[in-house]
C-alpha cells in the first residue's frame, strides 16, 4: 500500500530482525488531515474522544502510520486492515476479520512517535523524550528497583536525567513486549545488571520465570531514549 502524499514517517532502525519507524509528531494541519482519510470509522470517533490536541494528533498520526506499515507487510488493502484488543489492551492485527502473525507495537512521546515491527508476536517499543525538571526521585522510587534506585542517586546533573529516561524506556519495552500493562509492576523488576552498567543490549528473564526469556535493546539516541524488547520464544502468546 503506498499513500498519496508525503509521509511523516520512516524506516529509522533494524536491531535483530526488528524494523523501527520513527514518526514525525510536529504539529502539521496537512498531515492530520492526510491521517484522518487512513483511520477507519471507530478510529476516527476515538481521535474525536482526545480533549488534547497534541493527544489526538499523536493518536492520528502514528495509526495512520502504522495502517500503511502493516498493510505493505501483510500485503493488503487499508479497507481490509483492522484491530482486536488482547485480554490486557494490546492490539493485534486483523485481515478481513481473521487474526494474522504481525507483531508491532507504538509509543510516542514529544514531538517523536517509535513503531516497531517483526515476526516476533512479545513485542514491544517504548519513547521517552528526556523532560528536565520532573520529581525524578519520587517518581523512580515508584517504577525503579533498589540497584536503579541506587544507581539514579549517585548520578548527578545532566546523567542523572539520561539515565533516568534510559532505564524508564527500557523497562517500558519490557512491560510492553509482555502484553500485561497495569498488572505488571514495574519496581519488582530491573534492567539486566550488564545493561544498568552501559551495555546496549542484553538478555532478561522476570524475577517469576513464567514468560520465558527476552532479549532488551536499547536505542536511546540524542533526541530521546528509546527501548524495544521482543520475546526468545514464542510459547507465550499475546
Amino acid at each position: 500500500m503506498t499513500t498519496e502524499f508525503p509521509q511523516w514517517w520512516s524506516q529509522w532502525r533494524e536491531a535483530e530482525g526488528v524494523t523501527v519507524f520513527h514518526v514525525d509528531l510536529a504539529p502539521d494541519a496537512d498531515r492530520e488531515v492526510n491521517a484522518l482519510t487512513l483511520l477507519d470509522d471507530q478510529e476516527r470517533i476515538r481521535a474525536d474522544r482526545f480533549i488534547a490536541i497534541g493527544a489526538r494528533r499523536h493518536f492520528a498520526l502514528c495509526r495512520a502510520a502504522l495502517r500503511v506499515i502493516l498493510a505493505e507487510r501483510l500485503d493488503c488493502q487499508n479497507d481490509q486492515l483492522a484491530f482486536g484488543h488482547g485480554e490486557h489492551g494490546k492490539p493485534f492485527a486483523l485481515v478481513n476479520g481473521r487474526r494474522v502473525k504481525a507483531g508491532f507495537n507504538v509509543s510516542h512521546s514529544g514531538r517523536h512517535g517509535l513503531i516497531a515491527t517483526a515476526a516476533h508476536l512479545r513485542l514491544g517499543v517504548d519513547v521517552e523524550e528526556r523532560v528536565p525538571g520532573r520529581d525524578l526521585d519520587g517518581i523512580g522510587s515508584m517504577v525503579f528497583g533498589p540497584t536503579e534506585r541506587r544507581l539514579l542517586a549517585q548520578a548527578g546533573g545532566p546523567q542523572e536525567l539520561c539515565l533516568f529516561y534510559r532505564i524508564w524506556s527500557l523497562k517500558e519495552a519490557l512491560i510492553k513486549a509482555a502484553g500485561t500493562g497495569i498488572f505488571l509492576n514495574p519496581s519488582g523488576f530491573e534492567v539486566p545488571e550488564r545493561m544498568l552498567n552501559g551495555a546496549r543490549s542484553g538478555k532478561f528473564r522476570y524475577p517469576h520465570g513464567s514468560s520465558g526469556s527476552w532479549r532488551l535493546i536499547d536505542l536511546g539516541e540524542d533526541r530521546f531514549a528509546a527501548a524495544v524488547a521482543y520475546g526468545l520464544s514464542e510459547a507465550c502468546r499475546n
